[in-house]
């Protein structure tokens, strides 16, 4: 058995190889062994001493055909691997043993479910598609504004705009359909504002009859790694009741009202949860929280009271990722406590295993942009039985976003460094060094 697990470290490619090599082993022996019968019993023209090199001693003879042999078998091998990553890969770069072995990897990566909406989800999604293709995406339908919004009042779908975003996300189709699916129409009586994928999404729920199912064929037309899923199928208003004791009714109108926000609550107020998102969340091995608006695409989902009930029952890690900057009109000053309390105080129980919070912080904003980054309060948050973590995970380059790859590396390397593995279970008995590696290589 040891020697097939050596075969075997995580992938089926190296025993099939090994396999082949053997056969052709085989296979040549068998050859050989007839031609030398051939040899001794049938005569043959002198050419064919020629051919064979009969001039020259055996050991000789032996080393010339082994290395033309090799040299064959590499060229062959080369070009092989050369036209079947053309294929796969669009500008062929990579090694296929490589590109099997990743694809290997992520299909025994842990089931990941995210819960959120807007672009802080599809940031993480793209980090995680490369360290699992379990994956699934929990996504908020309370969107009222833009192109969705515009889609929902006059077609009666469910707004489309943050599940292309997360299609877009996941995808491993070719660059050029991710650009088209995100193209959006800046002329053009009824189309202005509207992007492509948007409209895609709408016209396959029309041609397969629903909008899951439409989800689905979309995500098969980009190659998805994963699943993306609606929290309820329900027309959703989402409200707020702020401060002052105003309240402010749609989405879009919350972050505009630009007062301090009390609660947000849904209209229905008891819609019924999509039951595949209930069973993913149950069967998670890492649920991730946010990153993304807190009261407009995080909290809406968890508004569902039977999606909140199975995050409380699962026996999942469970991590809040904390945005790393404020958000104008919805968390004006808040710190990393902030962002938590306000998002225990619409949840029955308390759900969060961890906080993930970023470390990396004393970018210089515009003052104009009117937010910060979230700097304070980690030393403040003390939950029982919650532990904050912190990482680097911001861009470098946009300071109010997180970067995908830091983001998804800090996320595993929390769930292998914490969760209880064993062999055969979750991910898989990587062992510590071949998780790490996982990680640093994807």
């Amino acid at each position: 058995m040891g020697f097939f697990k050596w075969l075997y470290p995580g992938m089926r490619i190296k025993r099939w190889i090994f396999l082949l090599t053997v056969g052709l082993v085989m296979l040549s022996l068998g050859l050989a062994y007839l031609l030398v019968h051939l040899y001794r019993t049938q005569p043959f023209p002198e050419f064919v001493a020629a051919v064979t090199l009969q001039f020259i001693d055996r050991p000789v003879r032996g080393a010339i055909f082994l290395t033309a042999g090799i040299a064959v078998f590499l060229v062959a091998f080369w070009r092989l691997n050369h036209s079947v990553l053309s294929a796969v890969i669009p500008d062929g770069t990579g090694n296929l043993v490589d590109l099997v072995y990743n694809h290997r990897q992520r299909q025994r990566g842990p089931k990941v479910v995210t819960i959120g909406g807007g672009t802080g989800l599809s940031t993480l999604l793209r980090g995680l598609k490369e360290y699992t293709t379990n994956i699934t995406a929990i996504v908020t339908v309370a969107d009222d504004g833009g192109s969705s919004g515009r889609l929902r009042r006059e077609m009666g779908v469910l707004p489309p705009g943050d599940f292309r975003n997360c299609i877009v996300a996941l995808a491993d189709a070719e660059p050029l359909m991710t650009k088209l699916f995100q193209y959006r129409f800046s002329e053009g009586s009824g189309l202005d504002g509207h992007s492509f994928g948007n409209l895609f999404i709408v016209a396959m729920s029309g041609i397969v009859g629903n909008f899951e199912q439409a989800i689905r064929e979309s995500s098969r037309v980009l190659a998805v790694r994963g699943q993306i899923l609606p929290s309820t199928l329900e027309n959703l208003t989402l409200c707020a009741e702020l401060m002052d004791e105003a309240r402010v009714e749609g989405e879009s109108k919350i972050s505009e009202s630009n007062r301090p926000i009390k609660r947000v609550y849904l209209q229905p107020e008891h819609p019924a949860a999509y039951p595949e998102a209930t069973r993913a969340i149950l069967d998670a091995d890492l649920v991730v929280i946010g990153p993304g608006s807190l009261y407009t695409s995080v909290l809406p989902n968890l508004l569902v009271e039977d999606l909140a009930r199975a995050l409380i029952a699962s026996d999942a890690m469970k991590v809040y990722a904390c945005n790393v900057a404020t958000q104008r009109g919805e968390t004006d000053n808040f710190g990393v406590k902030d962002h938590v309390e306000a998002l225990l105080r619409h949840l029955p129980g308390n759900p969060i295993d961890y906080i993930l919070a970023n470390d990396k912080v004393g970018a210089v904003l515009p003052s104009h942009w009117q937010v910060t980054q979230v700097t304070s309060g980690v030393e403040d948050v003390e939950i029982s039985g919650v532990e904050v973590v912190q990482a680097d995970v911001v861009d470098p380059k946009n300071p109010l976003r997180h970067d995908p790859k830091k983001l998804a590396q800090a996320l595993m390397r929390l769930f292998y460094d914490r969760a209880d593995i064993v062999s055969g279970s979750r991910s898989g008995d990587l062992g510590e060094s071949g998780r790490e590696a996982r990680i640093e290589s994807a």
